[in-house]
C-alpha cells in the first residue's frame, strides 16, 4: 500500500505513538472506492494504536483540488458543501466502526481505537482567517517558481485553459491544514493519494518554515515539535489501467443508496483473476498467508470464483457491516441460488430496496389478468412488447425461475411472491424484479 515516503525516518517514528491524518473533499455526498485505499490505510495506524484524523474539506472543497485533473471542477455551493460535509461525517464514522468490528472479528485485539478516531472540518480555521492573513501567515513562506514545479500544476498549465488563480491557491491551503493539525493536534504524518505529493510536501516545507521562525527564540517549546512526514499511496487502477473515481464515471459509492450493497458485492465479484490478489492485499485485514491460501485455492478451480467470494465477503463486511453482508449474499442467492419457494416476499423487496436498475414499482391493477409481454415491458424487463415476444419464442424469458412458453399468458395473482413481487430473468443473468402495489 505504500508508493513513497518523505523520508525514511517515519519507520522509526510510528515505533511510538503518533497522529496521522488523510482529507477528503466534500465534492459529493458520498465517498467512493477511491477514497477506501486511503481510508484503509488509516485503519491499519489507528489498529495498531495511533491517533488517526479525517479531514473534511469544508473551506479547501469550495476552491477544488486541481491535482489529477484537466480541467477545472465546477463551483459547488456553499449549501452543497455543507450538506456534503455532515453527510460524509456521519458516513466516515459509520464506515470506521464498522472497520473496527471487522477487525475485532479477523482477532485482532483493540482497545480504546474509536476513540482514538476523529473527524474534523478544516473550515473550522479557515473561515477566522482574513485575506490579509492568509497572505501574511501561509503566502510569504511559498515561492511561486516552487509551485509552478508542482505537477497538479504543470499538467493544468500545459492545457489551454491554464489554470486559475483560486485553484493555485489550493496548495497552500493544504499545506496550512497540515501545520494547523501539526501545531494543535501533535499531528505529525499526512496520508494521501500519489496525486496528493505536491498538496502533503508542500505542507512539510511549511512546517518546517514556520516552526523555525515561529519558535526560534523559545529552545523549551521547539523541543516538543518533531519533523512531519508524509506517505502516499497507489492510486487504485484494474490490471488494465483503468482508474476509479467520480470524475472517471465509474464510481462504486460506500453509501448504500447511491451503490446497493448487492451492487457493491457484485462488483467484486466480477473482479479479474489479475486484480483479486492485490484487492485482498489492499482491501482486507487478511493476513498475507491466508491470502496466498485463498489464492492457491482459487487456482485449482477458477471458474468456481472462490478468491473473488471471498474478496467481496471481506469488503462488504467491512464497508457494510455484517447486516450490510447479509443483505448482499441474500440478494445473490435470490437471483442465483435460493429456490422461489424458499423465499419471502419481504426480504426480496428489502435486499433490492436501492438497487432502481434491477427493481421497479408498479400498480397491481397494471399487469395483474395482463399479458405477459406488456408486464414485461411496464416492469421495465424488456423496452417493447415484441422484444418481449422474441424473447419468449426463443426461450429467453422467465417468470420466478419457470420458462415462459406462451406470449398470451396473463399474469395472475398465484404469479407473485407473497403477493407483492415477481422475478423476471432475461436470457442467462440479467433480472428484473416488480414490487406490486395497491
Amino acid at each position: 500500500m505504500v508508493n513513497e515516503l518523505t523520508s525514511s525516518d517515519i519507520i522509526d517514528h510510528v515505533k511510538k505513538q503518533t497522529a496521522v491524518y488523510c482529507g477528503v473533499d466534500p465534492t459529493a455526498s458520498s465517498l467512493h472506492l477511491g477514497n477506501l485505499l486511503t481510508l484503509m490505510g488509516l485503519l491499519h495506524f489507528n489498529i495498531i494504536g495511533h491517533r488517526t484524523i479525517v479531514l473534511i474539506g469544508g473551506a479547501t472543497g469550495i476552491i477544488g483540488d486541481p491535482s489529477g485533473r484537466n480541467t477545472e471542477r465546477q463551483p459547488l455551493s456553499v449549501t452543497t458543501i455543507e450538506h456534503n460535509v455532515t453527510v460524509l461525517n456521519q458516513q466516515l464514522r459509520h464506515i470506521f466502526n464498522n472497520g473496527l468490528m471487522y477487525a475485532s472479528r479477523r482477532g485482532i485485539a483493540l482497545g480504546n481505537n474509536l476513540d482514538n478516531f476523529s473527524v474534523m472540518n478544516n473550515l473550522e480555521w479557515f473561515h477566522k482567517m482574513t485575506a490579509l492573513e492568509m497572505l501574511n501567515d501561509i503566502g510569504r513562506h511559498f515561492r511561486v517558481g516552487q509551485m509552478l514545479m508542482k505537477d497538479s500544476v504543470k499538467l493544468r498549465m500545459e492545457n489551454e485553459g491554464g489554470i486559475s488563480f483560486t485553484e493555485f491557491s489550493y496548495q497552500l491551503l493544504q499545506a496550512y491544514d497540515f501545520w494547523y493539525l501539526y501545531n494543535h493536534h501533535q499531528c505529525r504524518i499526512q496520508l494521501g493519494g500519489s496525486d496528493q505529493w505536491g498538496n502533503i510536501t508542500a505542507g512539510i516545507d511549511l512546517i518546517h518554515k514556520k516552526k523555525n521562525r515561529d519558535l526560534i527564540d523559545d529552545k523549551n517549546i521547539k523541543e516538543k515539535f518533531g519533523n512531519a512526514f508524509g506517505i502516499t499511496i497507489p492510486l487504485l487502477v484494474t490490471s488494465t489501467g483503468e482508474k476509479f473515481g467520480k470524475s472517471t464515471g465509474n464510481a462504486i459509492w460506500l453509501n448504500e443508496n447511491l451503490t446497493s450493497v448487492y451492487e457493491f458485492y457484485q462488483y467484486f465479484m466480477k473482479v479479474a483473476d489479475a486484480d483479486v490478489e492485490k484487492y485482498l492485499l489492499m482491501f482486507t485485514l487478511l493476513s498475507t498467508e491466508e491470502i496466498t491460501q485463498v489464492i492457491k485455492t482459487h487456482m485449482e478451480s477458477p471458474e468456481k470464483h472462490y478468491a473473488q467470494e471471498k474478496l467481496a465477503s471481506e469488503i462488504t463486511e467491512l464497508v457494510h457491516g455484517l447486516q450490510g453482508l447479509k443483505k448482499a449474499q441474500f440478494a445473490t442467492s435470490v437471483l442465483f441460488d435460493t429456490p422461489i419457494k424458499d423465499m419471502s416476499g419481504r426480504d426480496i423487496i428489502d435486499a433490492f430496496a436501492n438497487y432502481s436498475r434491477c427493481l421497479s414499482t408498479v400498480k397491481r391493477n397494471d399487469v395483474i389478468n395482463c399479458s405477459i409481454d406488456r408486464v414485461a415491458v411496464v416492469t421495465g424487463a424488456c423496452k417493447s412488447r415484441s422484444e418481449a415476444n422474441k424473447l419468449i419464442k426463443s426461450g429467453g424469458l422467465y417468470l420466478n425461475s419457470k420458462r415462459i412458453g406462451d406470449p398470451q399468458y396473463q399474469l395472475q395473482e398465484n404469479d407473485l411472491i407473497d403477493g407483492i413481487v415477481c422475478i423476471f430473468r432475461i436470457g442467462r443473468s440479467n433480472y428484473r424484479l416488480a414490487q406490486i402495489v395497491d
